[in-house]
């Protein structure tokens, strides 16, 4: 394997956006857990939160524009992704701006499948993200960045309804991938 054209997919622009993100995550853990005293919510986290959802579109175009979607890369930015997600909800758990249960569901479901879908890589297999995973990443981010929103201090209905909707998508796609990695080994006889 050539050496340089290996780090060139490792520390692609795409890969080192991604890598932004995961490295820009603790300071908005601690913008969320700064503000406790308003449950988390502050214009800093809002914008910040803005900007690494922002970061996870660019890594995305860089990589397809440049051709440099690579393994480490398509490992790296879900990620992210779930770093992000479930460390700022939990961020928001410890700030009594949400319940456990749903963040519960989200970190397990987060967990089960990266575990799934490690097992069928190991064994030669792969079982493709599906565009509503994206969808479910988005969803996810919307509803951190409305329970991190300062116009929405007191509207606990609307923070608690858009979790409880990141959380059906969560589970939906969770559901996608059982179902898609089941169909992967009835076909190869893995």
């Amino acid at each position: 394997m050539d050496l340089t054209r290996h780090l060139g997919t490792v520390v692609s622009p795409a890969n080192l956006v991604t890598l932004l993100r995961l490295l820009l995550s603790p300071v908005l853990f601690a913008m969320v857990l700064a503000a406790e005293d308003r449950g988390g919510v502050s214009w800093g986290a809002f914008l910040l939160g803005l900007v690494l959802a922002a970061s996870d579109l660019v890594d995305g175009v860089l990589a397809r524009r440049r051709g440099t979607v690579s393994r480490w890369g398509a490992f790296l930015d879900p990620f992210a992704d779930k770093v992000v997600v479930i460390g700022v909800a939990v961020c928001l758990v410890m700030v009594d701006r949400y319940a456990w249960l749903p963040v519960a569901l989200l970190a397990v479901r987060e967990g089960v499948i990266t575990l799934y879908r490690l097992w069928f890589v190991r064994r030669g297999l792969a079982v493709p993200a599906r565009r509503s995973a994206k969808w479910k990443t988005t969803v996810q981010g919307a509803a951190l960045l409305i329970a991190v929103l300062p116009p929405i201090e007191d509207a606990d209905w609307l923070v608690t309804s858009s979790l409880w909707v990141a959380v059906a998508f969560t589970l939906a796609t969770g559901a996608q991938y059982l179902a898609d990695g089941s169909r992967a080994t009835s076909t190869t006889g893995a």
